[in-house]
């Protein structure tokens, strides 16, 4: 016997019937409380196999069970499981021998819909494997639901969300679902009571808090909480902010513009290019530059400490990048854009508020610390963990402030140049992409006239790359200054930079990651 629901096509090609979402709703109304996606997915396998395994027993009370060791009757009825559960009379009789078997009865039957007769063995002493009763019959190979849901709950997920969500009766947060009707009656007094108390308490706060000023009719707890978060969820006014398994409302006029927008510098357009153009020298050097927009797929360690390089983008948005090797440091995604965390000034043990933008991938709110320390483009930038898993320390390495020449990225007539100028350096930094610069204001109209002419990368680099070879007796640059100057102008990750290098006869490697360029082979 096969159950219909012990099978991968049944699950795989599922219909979510009325009758279905009838059962959920009565599910959900009888707890008055809401049920993750998860939960109601495993609800409706329940009661598919549920309503199977009647139809079996209904099907096997129809008739005798059919078992080649008993004898029948003419007349009798006999239910053949393996026939899908047939119901066939017995309309004869008749004495059958087998040498290996010995002496049995071979009964004649007619099923329903057939005309003609099929013949069985009855009254058979030799063991047969369809010599089963009912019990036994029924709890053959009978997988329980939670393995079902555990081989194809993710099919089953994906209808029932779809169907939910098609259907007005249900209301959804995150991955929570409820009834609309159920719903606590939340007006907009309610909320403005709710922006109130988010707007004094200046921090976010979980709907268990903010439900304690709103003097709802009672409720069951969990009914009173998803009406609460499902109202400030449909309203403009509130964030959810909270990471991962958390719920956490903030006010959206309270949170800084890098966090609600991408910041300009941070902006990318994805370029193509051949990444099988990349020699190991230049993939281990993409590595090195914790560039989020790169395509670098590092497992994640669960590292305590790690020092990364401040690229030009992040210096001038006040952000730092998540990447395969940051990403650990702070929260994972929780049901909104946005996560607030906050950031430790690793010199002075002062907190900062921060913003992780799960869609860009970065962490917001540093611009001010920046300033203050004075760290330029090329700082070396360490993040240490906590043990509150929404603070992060953020620290440079600090030394004896010193003149140091640097590289001074100007606009100059409507174009990028460089010169080496003195600077009082008092971090460490990484002498290949420590970039300065002069006159912000002239290098952000030089980046916008980029982004608008859509200048292709290969002639930013034809561009840029003279400017960084002259300060070079030898001419030559490194493919890790390179992409640090190019992004003063126009934001790539290195893969496309250094694609360029390796495809273009005008870039001459010169071993160690260095290059020249051949204007005449352009």
């Amino acid at each position: 016997m096969q159950r219909q629901t012990q099978t991968a096509t049944y699950w795989q090609e599922l219909t979510i019937e009325e009758e279905d979402l009838e059962h959920l709703y009565e599910l959900i109304l009888e707890e008055e409380r809401p049920r993750t996606s998860e939960d109601l997915a495993l609800a409706l396998i329940e009661m598919r196999c549920r309503e199977e395994e009647a139809l079996i027993k209904r099907e096997l009370e129809r008739g005798t069970l059919y078992q080649p060791k008993d004898s029948y009757e003419v007349g009798e009825k006999l239910v053949f499981p393996a026939f899908g559960f047939a119901l066939g009379t017995v309309i004869g009789v008749r004495p059958g021998h087998n040498p290996r078997y010995g002496d049995f009865k071979v009964i004649q039957v007619r099923f329903e819909g057939e005309e003609g007769t099929r013949e069985f063995v009855s009254e058979l002493a030799h063991p047969h494997k369809l010599n089963r009763g009912k019990e036994e019959l029924l709890a053959e190979a009978l997988v329980p639901p939670d393995q079902l849901y555990a081989q194809y709950g993710q099919v089953v997920r994906e209808k029932l969300v779809e169907s939910l969500r098609a259907n007005d009766e249900f209301v959804s947060f995150g991955d929570e679902w409820f009834l609309r009707g159920l719903l606590s009656e939340i007006h907009v007094g309610h909320l403005n009571i709710a922006e109130a108390v988010l707007d004094v308490s200046g921090k976010p706060l979980p709907p268990e808090e903010i439900l304690k000023e709103l003097d709802l009719p009672p409720r069951p707890k969990e009914a009173l909480v998803f009406s609460v978060n499902y109202a400030l969820a449909q309203d403009e006014r509130f964030d959810e902010v909270g990471p991962e398994g958390r719920v956490l409302w903030f006010l959206r006029r309270l949170e800084p513009l890098q966090a609600l927008e991408c910041p300009m510098h941070l902006r990318y357009q994805p370029l193509p290019y051949d990444r099988a153009s990349l020699d190991e020298e230049l993939l281990a050097l993409e590595g090195e530059l914790d560039d989020e927009a790169a395509d670098v797929e590092a497992p994640p360690e669960e590292l305590d400490s790690v020092t990364i390089v401040l690229t030009y983008p992040h210096r001038r948005a006040g952000t730092i990048p998540l990447t395969p090797r940051t990403r650990g440091f702070f929260p994972r995604r929780g049901r909104g854009e946005r996560t607030m965390v906050t950031l430790i000034d690793g010199r002075t043990g002062s907190p900062m508020p921060g913003w992780v933008v799960h869609r860009h991938n970065y962490v917001c709110g540093l611009d001010r610390w920046y300033e203050e320390h004075d760290l330029p483009t090329g700082a070396y930038i360490k993040l240490e963990r906590t043990d509150d898993p929404l603070a992060v320390v953020v620290d440079y390495l600090p030394r004896r402030p010193k003149s140091e020449w640097v590289r001074v990225a100007m606009a100059v007539e409507g174009r990028l140049t460089f010169e080496m100028r003195k600077r009082i350096i008092a971090c460490e930094y990484d002498e290949l992409m420590i970039v300065g610069e002069e006159d912000r204001t002239l290098l952000d109209a030089l980046w916008l006239e980029t982004e608008r002419e859509q200048k292709p990368i290969f002639e930013v680099m034809c561009r840029v790359f003279p400017e960084l070879a002259k300060l070079n007796p030898q001419g030559t640059v490194h493919a890790k200054t390179l992409y640090s100057a190019v992004n003063v102008i126009k934001r790539s990750p290195p893969g496309p930079i250094f694609a360029e290098l390796a495809s273009r006869a005008c870039f001459v490697p010169m071993g160690n990651g260095y290059w020249v360029y051949d204007q005449r082979a352009r």
